[in-house]
């Protein structure tokens, strides 16, 4: 066989040579030990979580060390590619802050290292394709679809590997002649590789997470080229990560099994590998047993839930890292209030097995998070959401933005904020009494073991004590005043001491406020609910309340 008659005769269009090719990319100049890293989806319109995932230990590893961290956009399947699918993808980095210093753009690329998407970069592999040709390391192959079935189902009836090797590579050795009668009849080919792999030979291989392993050779022709030239994620993902100078390759575990097919193709275009780095799967707990996260069965994998349930972008970094890294939550711990990108990421403290995600941790992470933001922060972030999502009740908050803050407000700073909201989605189920088109009564939280004519008295008189003016300390003496003046504890040493001697206690007396006032039993600061609430409105709610429970006479 002649291979170069043979590359000329099946690529008679490529001209450039690999060399043409390489100069094209020079190696990067970069500060010793920089990485170089990068996120490629496939803009099918999905993210999901272990996109983001992924794209975090990325940004990290890259922004850390001083290095480069890029998107380029895997678009080789048009089948599965959905329009608007690019921007899909960059809408969420935006929304997450994974800042690319290099790579696709909704404009186009930006940076020296592209084109960015790799069904632009056809006459780059098929160059490579063509070298491999030459080197005799690749052939076409012109089996039909129901030629490889009929190949399967053999191996499946003497139960052997499945796949294209062996006696089972038809075309692997066809003459030059057959090869060129095909081509010219118009018959449509893949181009595959040559493998010379062993599987009885072992192959090892250092992972940044899984540490030192051991896989058999592959044995496998891959196919390279699909027969619309376009390639394969094995091919086209060994010729872009060298060309763009990609030192650290982050990706799913589900890889590993492809990784010495990967390996081989490196060793065979004679390019040194990247270091790979496979991370754990994403695993929820299902009863008593764990699973892989599901797209049909979890709504959590998909980053639409999080935007949707309002989790705040900062919050699901966060507890990502806490999944990324095991000694993430120590750091932070011991640095409460340090940006996120001050902790020192290292693959050395990535699982080796399943990361579990627990959306009650996530949601426990979030209202740290939130409790930390002033009320000015709480209210831009909520609007946003809110606008989106809720357009009443972004109403309501654009109206008076003023009353949104001070409402927001309530709890924050100091050692011990807060943590009543999770998501944004949390705000308005949160919020609602303070706005009368939200407020909804509830007559059945009153104690129980307060008489209704005490609830009837408690109402009546507060609201001639009420005065909007009185700080907090005043505010608890006239409750005290009117608690004793009742027969109730004011006292609640006292009380617990002798809990016969009274009727009940000021917890019992505030309560029957807090539900007239809020139609809850929990709530923030009554105090603080009532000023910002003010006067017009909390005398409406006593006297309906005293409505409500008026006592026949």
């Amino acid at each position: 066989m002649d291979d170069h008659a043979l590359a000329q005769l099946l690529f008679p269009d490529i001209t450039a040579t690999p060399e043409e090719i390489l100069a094209q990319y020079p190696r990067r100049q970069l500060p010793e030990n920089a990485k170089v890293t990068r996120i490629a989806p496939s803009p099918t319109g999905f993210m999901h979580l272990g996109n983001l995932f992924g794209a975090i230990a990325d940004e990290r590893l890259a922004h850390q060390s001083g290095g480069i961290f890029y998107l380029r956009i895997e678009d080789t399947d048009q089948k599965r590619e959905v329009a608007g699918g690019v921007q899909t993808i960059l809408n969420v980095f935006r929304d997450y802050q994974l800042d690319f210093d290099e790579g696709a753009t909704l404009e186009g690329d930006n940076g020296a290292y592209g084109p960015y998407r790799q069904r632009q970069r056809a006459k780059i592999y098929q160059t490579m394709a063509k070298w491999l040709v030459q080197q005799g390391k690749a052939y076409p192959c012109f089996c039909t679809e129901q030629e490889l079935a009929a190949i399967r189902e053999r191996q499946a009836e003497r139960k052997e590997n499945f796949g294209y090797y062996g006696s089972y590579a038809v075309h692997r050795n066809m003459p030059y002649e057959q090869v060129k009668a095909c081509i010219e009849a118009g018959m449509p080919f893949v181009l595959r590789f040559r493998s010379e792999g062993d599987p009885a030979r072992r192959v090892k291989f250092t992972d940044l997470v899984k540490g030192t392993m051991e896989f058999p050779e592959n044995d496998q022709d891959v196919v390279l080229l699909k027969s619309d030239g376009i390639p394969t994620y094995h091919f086209a993902h060994v010729v872009d990560d060298y060309l763009m100078g990609t030192t650290h390759v982050v990706r799913g575990e589900e890889w590993l099994a492809t990784l010495p097919i990967h390996l081989q193709l490196f060793q065979a275009m004679g390019w040194k590998p990247p270091k790979y780095v496979h991370t754990a799967q994403l695993m929820k707990m299902d009863g008593e047993s764990k699973r892989k996260l599901s797209k049909r069965k979890d709504p959590e994998l998909s980053l639409d839930f999080y935007k949707q349930q309002g989790y705040c972008i900062a919050a699901v970094k966060e507890y990502i890292l806490t999944l990324l890294n095991s000694n993430f939550e120590d750091w932070r711990l011991a640095n409460p209030d340090a940006p996120i990108d001050s902790f020192s990421f290292t693959t050395k403290k990535m699982s080796v097995s399943g990361s579990l995600f627990d959306i009650d941790k996530l949601n426990d992470v979030s209202k740290n998070v939130i409790s930390k933001m002033n009320a000015q922060q709480v209210y831009t972030l909520l609007s946003e959401w809110a606008q989106q999502f809720d357009v009443d009740f972004y109403a309501l908050l654009s109206r008076d933005p003023d009353y949104a803050r001070a409402i927001l407000a309530i709890g924050r700073g100091g050692k011990k904020p807060r943590k009543d909201l999770a998501t944004w989605s949390d705000a308005k189920p949160y919020m609602n009494f303070f706005y009368d088109e939200l407020f909804s009564p509830c007559d059945d939280a009153y104690p129980e073991h307060v008489p209704a004519a005490d609830r009837q008295r408690i109402l009546q008189e507060y609201a001639v004590l009420y005065d909007p003016t009185d700080d907090n300390n005043q505010w608890f003496d006239k409750v005290k005043a009117l608690t004793d003046s009742l027969g109730y504890a004011s006292n609640m040493k006292d009380y617990k001491k002798n809990p016969d001697a009274y009727v009940g206690n000021v917890g019992d007396v505030s309560m029957v406020l807090r539900v007239a006032v809020t139609g809850r039993q929990n709530s923030p600061d009554l105090h603080d609910v009532m000023s910002i609430l003010g006067k017009e409105r909390v005398l409406a709610r006593l006297e309906r309340a005293l409505r409500a429970h008026a006592v026949p006479t």
